[in-house]
C-alpha cells in the first residue's frame, strides 16, 4: 500500500524529533511505498539536509513553518476558475465574496479559541438566554472551531491567499471582538493589540498546512493511508486528506503535543493572554485530530491518559511502545560485568528538566554512607545558552560539595548556596581526585553509548519532567539496575524491575542508591529482569510488527476509493480497489439471465464501501 507519512520538524531532516523512529519504520516496512510530507522548523534544520532515504520512499514534499515569505512556502495556486482568471493563478488578496467568507470562518474559529462560545474550555459560562453546562459549552466551542477550520481550509483550497488574510487588520479586529465578547475567559479579555498581533503570527504558522499544494491527486489524494507521526500541526494535512479524499488517518504520538503547549504556557516569554489563546487553540485542534483519526497510537500509557482527557475515544486508542535498537547493547547486557559496584551513572542531555542539582545533593548523602562511591555524569548540554549555563551551574555545585582533596563531609547541602565557585575542580574525566566527573560520549573513557551505561553498577534518572524515558530503556537493555524518579512513563517502563522514588527528593534518591550499592545480588536480579522486560516490549521488531498489523487493519476497514491510473499503466493496485475487482469472468450468472456487468456492483469503479 502507499503511506503518506506526515512529519513536523523531523524526518527526513538529519535533525529533529522522531527522526530515528521514522527511519526505522520506513526501512522496516519495505513492502509498502511511502510518500513523505514534511514540515521544517528552522532554516538551520533545512541546512543540515536529509538523511539517506531508502528506495521505498517514492516522493518527498516539504514546507517551512519558520518563514512568512510566500514565495518559499510551496503554496498552491487558487483552484477557483474566477480567482485564476482575475489573478493569473496567484491570488494574494480577496475580493468582496472571499473577504466575507474569510470573516465568517475566522470569526467561528476565533470565537471558539477565545472562549466566546461559552467560556474557557473547562469552565461553565453564561451566554444567550441562560447558563450552559460545561459539556454543552465545550461541544459548542468544538463545533465552531471545526466549522471555522474547515471553512478556512476550503477557502485556501479554492482561492489561496490565506496567510495574508491571517496577518491582516481584519483578522486582528475579528480576534479582538471575540476576546471582548460576553462569556469570554478573564485572561483573554485583557489581551492588548500587541498580544493579538503575536497570536495571529503564531496562528499563521500553525495553519500554514491549510495553504500547501499537497492536496491533489498526485499528493495526499494518491495515498491509501495518512500516518501522522505527531499530533497538532503535523496532523493537519491528514485532516484535510480525509475531508477532501476520504483517506483514513493514523496518529502516533510519543509525546503529546497539547501537553507540551500546556506546560510551556506557564513559562513562555509571551504574555498570559497569548499563552492562553495558544493553549486553547492547540487543545481544540487536538480534540478534532483525535475525533477524526481512525486510530491513535500513543507511545505509552502516560501519553494515552492525556489523549483521552483531550477527547480521544478509548476504543480508538492503542498503546504501541517506540522501538529501539537492542543489538548494540547485547554484548554488555549478556556479560557479567557489573561496571564498578561503587559507581553511579547518569546518562542523557544536560538540562534543568533532568534535575542534576537534586542528583548532586543526593550523591552527597550517598558519600556519607558509602565514602568510596563515585558519580559519573555522561552527556552534553542542550544546544542552547540555557543548557550551557545549567552545566556550569552543576559543575560549580559539584566543586562546592566535593572538593578535590576527596573530603566528602564538609559541605553546605542547601540548594541556595550552589552559585559560589569552589576549588579547582574542572569537571573533566581526567580529574581522578574528585568523586564526581562530567564526561561526554566519544572520549577516551566513554567511546560509545554502551560503554556509558557499562561505566557503573547502577544507572540513575533524576528528572522532574519526562515523557518516554529512552535512557532508562537503554540501561535496561544493558542489564543495569536503575533508580528513577516517578515522572512521565517511568513506572510503566520499569514495571517493577528497578527502584522508583518521588521527584525533587534527594534523600529518597540517596537511600535507594545506597540500598543497591550495598546489595550486589539484588542489583544482578533487577538488571536481568530489566533486560528481559526491555527485550519483550521495547525493540524495533515489536514496533514494526505492531504497525504492520495496524496498516492492514485500517486499510481493510477503509472505504474503497476510485483512483485513475496513468495512461498506459495497467499495473494492479491491490489497495486502490478490492482484489475481487481484478478477477474477470468468474462471477455466477444472476438468476434473471445474462449479467450486465462482470464486476460486482460493490467492487466497481463507483467506490462503494467494501
Amino acid at each position: 500500500m502507499r503511506i503518506g507519512l506526515l512529519t513536523d520538524g523531523g524526518y527526513p531532516y538529519a535533525t529533529g524529533e522522531s527522526r530515528l523512529w521514522c527511519d526505522r519504520l520506513v526501512r522496516g516496512l519495505a513492502q509498502h511505498e511511502f510518500d513523505l510530507f514534511a514540515l521544517s522548523r528552522s532554516a538551520e534544520q533545512e541546512a543540515q539536509g536529509w538523511v539517506r532515504l531508502p528506495a521505498q520512499v517514492v516522493g518527498v514534499r516539504t514546507a517551512p513553518l519558520w518563514t512568512a515569505d510566500e514565495e518559499t512556502l510551496g503554496l498552491h495556486a487558487p483552484r477557483g476558475p474566477l480567482a485564476r482568471l482575475l489573478t493569473g493563478g496567484g491570488a494574494r488578496t480577496y475580493a468582496r465574496r472571499e473577504r466575507r467568507l474569510f470573516t465568517t470562518h475566522f470569526a467561528d474559529l476565533a470565537a471558539a479559541v477565545c472562549g466566546a462560545a461559552g467560556g474557557d474550555r473547562g469552565e461553565t459560562a453564561e451566554a444567550g438566554t441562560g447558563a450552559r453546562t460545561e459539556g454543552a459549552a465545550s461541544r459548542l466551542a468544538d463545533e465552531r472551531f471545526t466549522r471555522g477550520l474547515y471553512g478556512l481550509a476550503e477557502l485556501a483550497f479554492e482561492y489561496g491567499g490565506l496567510p495574508a488574510a491571517l496577518r491582516s487588520e481584519t483578522a486582528v479586529r475579528i480576534l479582538e471582538a471575540a476576546c471582548r465578547a460576553p462569556g469570554t475567559g478573564r485572561t483573554v479579555q485583557t489581551a492588548s493589540v500587541a498580544d493579538l498581533l503575536a497570536f495571529t503570527a503564531e496562528l499563521d504558522r500553525a495553519l500554514r498546512p491549510l495553504s500547501l499544494d499537497w492536496y491533489d491527486e498526485d499528493g495526499l489524494g494518491a495515498v491509501d493511508l495518512c500516518h501522522a507521526t505527531a499530533g497538532g500541526v503535523a496532523a493537519l494535512p491528514g485532516l484535510l486528506a480525509k475531508r477532501f479524499f476520504g483517506v483514513p488517518l493514523l496518529v502516533t504520538e510519543h509525546a503529546v503535543r497539547v501537553r507540551a503547549h500546556y506546560l510551556a504556557s506557564g513559562g513562555a516569554p509571551a504574555g498570559a493572554p497569548v499563552r492562553a489563546l495558544l493553549a486553547n487553540f492547540h487543545g481544540l485542534l487536538a480534540t478534532e485530530v483525535y475525533r477524526q483519526a481512525a486510530l491513535v497510537t500513543p507511545g505509552n500509557t502516560h501519553a494515552r491518559r492525556w489523549q483521552e482527557r483531550c477527547g480521544a475515544d478509548p476504543a480508538k486508542v492503542r498503546t504501541v511502545y517506540p522501538g529501539m535498537e537492542s543489538a548494540r547493547f547485547a554484548a554488555l547486557g549478556e556479560s557479567e560485568d557489573d561496571g564498578g559496584p561503587d559507581t553511579l551513572v547518569w546518562v542523557g542531555r544536560i538540562e534543568p528538566a533532568k534535575d542534576l542539582i537534586a542528583l548532586l545533593h543526593a550523591f552527597a548523602e550517598v558519600r556519607l554512607a558509602e565514602p568510596d562511591a563515585r558519580l559519573r555524569i555522561i552527556g552534553a548540554p542542550a544546544q542552547d545558552p540555557a543548557g550551557a549555563a545549567y552545566l556550569e551551574r552543576c559543575r560549580t555545585l559539584a566543586a562546592q560539595l566535593f572538593p578535590c582533596d576527596g573530603a566528602a563531609g564538609d559541605f553546605d547541602r542547601t540548594a541556595g548556596d550552589f552559585d559560589r565557585t569552589g576549588g579547582d575542580f574542572d569537571g573533566t574525566a581526567g580529574d581522578s581526585e574528585g568523586p564526581v566527573t562530567f564526561e561526554e560520549i566519544g572520549g577516551p573513557e566513554v567511546p560509545d553509548l554502551a560503554q556509558a551505561y557499562g561505566a557503573g553498577g547502577v544507572v540513575v534518572l533524576s528528572s522532574v519532567v519526562e515523557g518516554f524515558p529512552i535512557s532508562l530503556v537503554e540501561a535496561m537493555f544493558c542489564g543495569r539496575a536503575t533508580v528513577s524518579t516517578d515522572v512521565g512513563a517511568v513506572v510503566e517502563v520499569i514495571g517493577g524491575t528497578g527502584l522508583v522514588v518521588p521527584p525533587r527528593n534527594p534523600r529518597a534518591l540517596a537511600d535507594a542508591c545506597v540500598a543497591l550499592l550495598r546489595d550486589p545480588a539484588r542489583r544482578a536480579r533487577l538488571g536481568a529482569a530489566a533486560r528481559a522486560r526491555a527485550l519483550e516490549l521495547f525493540t524495533v521488531e515489536q514496533n514494526l510488527a505492531a504497525f504492520r498489523g495496524i496498516y492492514l487493519d485500517l486499510i481493510a476497514r477503509a472505504p474503497v476509493r476510485e483512483r485513475p491510473l496513468p495512461a498506459g499503466d495497467d499495473t494492479p493496485r491491490p489497495f486502490a480497489t478490492p482484489p475481487e475487482a481484478h478477477v474477470r469472468d468468474h462471477w455466477p450468472v444472476p438468476a434473471g439471465g445474462e449479467r450486465a456487468d462482470r464486476t460486482p456492483s460493490w467492487a466497481g469503479a463507483g467506490g462503494s464501501d467494501a
